[in-house]
């Protein structure tokens, strides 16, 4: 993190200049107050045991000394004359962030789908670090779930990856490690922020009245040497902004509904079947993976008898560098006429591919991080009302790859992982996580939006078959605590009437 450096031990420390949140987090932690604009993400992950409590618990601790933003808070100053930043929190109290809950034996990863959905649903404390992890004992055969809910402004996907990546070893019992050193807390109030801001003041304004001059001498002297190519360029830029912000598509009238109350489905696919489907096509598991949704889709509303060609889908595009630090968001966005009403699954990963390709390159790529300065200027209630605007999509799609091993927490070998991602504006946000040899999908919807969970939840599994076949036999299967392709009969991958 940037305002961290690390020791001979690979450890973080305070050292290095005040991190502030850059705009874009800024947008995202302003968000985390209303819940039209919320913007939790959450993993679960299923372990084949219940890990010993007080293990679970130094793991956390550990983890928080060597990665200081497990730590921080946002400190905002009382008035804007600084941007918010981010601080190691001398009250931190680890038994707030970490926590168990025992549901009635044997628990099914429905009820811990739903804990899950009131934890997303609820706010976090933005006085605290922002993030929870929960225990979840009590599930069939013994196992175990834990529930990590942080902040969107924490990080993105790719980075919680590594964040959190000192949780795990690659063994159930590894030899205990020495204690870090506990990072030295930061008491800065929002009053003591903002007097800092008032000092610097007078030469940031003058700093930024100066490269604001600077800035435009250097844009007439080149207007006045090139004219053509210069206006030529800033056109050709914000048409391919309006290319990467506007709609790809008209949006569904089936999924036109918004409401705060939302619900989660999930389905397992060996991570084999799906690399041989997805090669079999031309692609790659992003375009399969993104053609198993569309299959789902179509799906779903010919069931509602509203048959549709595209839809809107916006997909996470990662620009995150191996010298990123692991917090703070580092990804654009595309926008994609998601190919629904095709029927032939390698069409659709060939009509995907094509258009990712063409997105990826547009030089407006990073627009909403172009204008994040702008809009976090905005009040908030402004800000809500854009919240559906700016995405301009129906549905969004992630694709996170995580730990291509096995990997163990306090004892327990951890199974599956699920992803849960926000709501923000959208009807339906879906995300892929590829671990230790299985892929998992994990569609979290309005119920607004999509009114027969059940009826969707069967579709889910018929898009990703209609893609599986490509490379042979193998199905798809609804996430449980005990895989069985026998408990469920998957509707038909052709269509529809066994549906």
């Amino acid at each position: 993190m940037a305002a961290a450096v690390t020791d001979a031990q690979g450890w973080e420390t305070t050292a290095g200049p005040p991190e502030e949140l850059s705009p874009v987090d800024q947008l995202l932690h302003r968000g985390e107050a209303n819940p039209r604009t919320r913007s939790g993400i959450m993993t679960l992950e299923i372990l084949d045991t219940t890990p010993d409590w007080e293990r679970l618990r130094t793991r956390f601790e550990h983890a928080s000394r060597k990665v200081l933003r497990l730590r921080q808070k946002v400190v905002m100053p009382t008035l804007p004359t600084v941007a918010p930043r981010w601080v190691i929190d001398p009250d931190f109290n680890l038994d707030f962030h970490v926590r168990r809950v025992r549901v009635a034996e044997p628990g099914t990863l429905r009820e811990v789908l739903d804990l899950a959905e009131v934890a997303l649903q609820s706010p976090l404390d933005i006085s605290r670090p922002l993030w929870t992890a929960t225990l979840v004992e009590g599930l069939a055969g013994g196992r175990a779930a834990m529930m990590v809910h942080l902040s969107h402004a924490v990080t993105d996907g790719v980075g919680g990856v590594e964040m959190f990546a000192n949780l795990y070893d690659f063994e159930r019992d590894p030899p205990p490690e020495p204690d870090p050193p506990i990072p030295i807390p930061q008491d800065l109030s929002p009053n003591d922020l903002m007097r800092e801001g008032f000092n610097r003041l007078p030469g940031a304004i003058a700093g930024g009245v100066g490269k604001a001059i600077f800035g435009a001498a250097q844009a007439v002297g080149k207007v006045v040497r090139d004219p053509v190519s210069s206006l030529g360029g800033a056109v050709e830029y914000a048409v391919s902004g309006a290319r990467v912000v506007g709609p790809a598509a008209e949006p569904s009238p089936v999924l036109r509904r918004r409401s705060l109350s939302s619900r989660s489905d999930a389905i397992d696919i060996e991570f084999g079947d799906f690399h041989r489907a997805a090669k079999a096509a031309g692609g790659s598991i992003n375009d399969a993976y993104l053609a198993g949704l569309c299959g789902a889709l179509r799906l779903y509303h010919e069931h509602m008898g509203v048959p549709i060609d595209t839809l809107p889908m916006a997909v996470p595009v990662n620009m995150r560098s191996e010298n990123d630090p692991a917090g703070g968001n580092r990804f654009a966005g595309v926008n994609l006429a998601a190919p629904i009403g095709v029927v032939d699954p390698e069409t659709r990963i060939k009509s995907i591919r094509s258009q990712m390709t063409r997105k990826r390159d547009e030089r407006a790529v990073n627009m909403v991080g172009v204008v994040a300065p702008l809009l976090s200027l905005l009040p908030d209630t402004v800000l809500e009302g854009m919240a559906g605007s700016i995405v301009n999509a129906d549905v969004q799609a992630s694709n996170v790859p995580v730990y291509a091993g096995d990997t163990f927490i306090a004892g327990a070998k951890i199974l599956r992982q699920y992803g849960l991602g926000p709501l923000p504006g959208v009807a339906m946000m879906v995300v892929l996580v590829s671990r230790a040899g299985f892929i998992t999908v994990t569609a979290r919807y309005d119920r607004a939006a999509v009114t027969d969970g059940d009826y969707f939840a069967r579709c889910l599994q018929a898009g990703f078959d209609e893609v599986l076949a490509l490379g042979g036999e193998a199905r798809c299967i609804p996430a449980s605590f005990v895989p069985d392709p026998q408990q469920t009969q998957p509707p038909s991958p052709n269509g529809s009437s066994a549906l």
